[in-house]
């Protein structure tokens, strides 16, 4: 199942530990705090458990989630400029 995963963790150390795990978990960088990728729903419970591990007790705002392939296809994107591979989604 395709999902978003974003965050807003202050602690510049917390969030180089939760951009790792969602690497880890084969997630893609598409803006500084947000990822997507696709997850099974044993592999979205791990890997929020493994965040939550990584974070700590220090402060921050994840969120996961879960999109249906209709959800998905229905998704909108301008993607321009450096590093861009130029997809407009509409």
């Amino acid at each position: 199942m395709q999902c978003l995963l974003i965050y807003d963790i202050p602690d510049d150390k917390a969030r180089a530990k939760v951009a790792d795990a969602c690497l880890d978990y084969g997630l893609l960088r598409v803006q500084f705090s947000a990822f997507r990728g696709d997850l099974s729903r044993t592999h979205q419970r791990e890997l929020f458990g493994e965040i939550r591990k990584r974070l700590g007790k220090k402060p921050g705002n994840i969120q996961l989630f879960p999109l249906d392939e209709r959800s998905w296809a229905a998704r909108r994107e301008i993607s321009q400029g450096e590093g861009s591979n130029g997809e407009q989604h509409l």
